[in-house]
């Protein structure tokens, strides 16, 4: 299953990254960005980074990166869809 790009654009635009993320990893502030430990590998300082402005987190210790779709995916296991899905049923409704 394929969705058209003008539902992907809408989907990035309307999801905040850091509410998803925060959800299921407690993020702290520094300065435009934010940062946890990363929730892939265990780690006692804060390696994982969330950029909302540009829609991507990356973790400099493993190097697991993405958008909000990629961190569904990686963090459940999810298969595209499914992780599509998710976050387009809490924004439609």
């Amino acid at each position: 299953m394929s969705f058209a790009p003008s539902f992907m654009t809408e989907l990035h635009a309307r999801v905040s990254l850091s509410a998803l993320i925060g959800e299921r990893v407690a993020l702290r502030r520094r300065g435009r960005e934010w940062v946890a430990c990363c929730p892939f590998h265990g780690e006692h300082t804060p390696s994982f980074t969330v950029v909302e402005a540009k829609g991507f987190f990356h973790c400099f210790g493993c190097g697991a990166n993405g958008d909000a779709i990629g961190f569904l995916r990686a963090f459940y296991g999810l298969g595209f869809v499914s992780a599509c899905c998710a976050p387009a049923t809490r924004i439609m409704s």
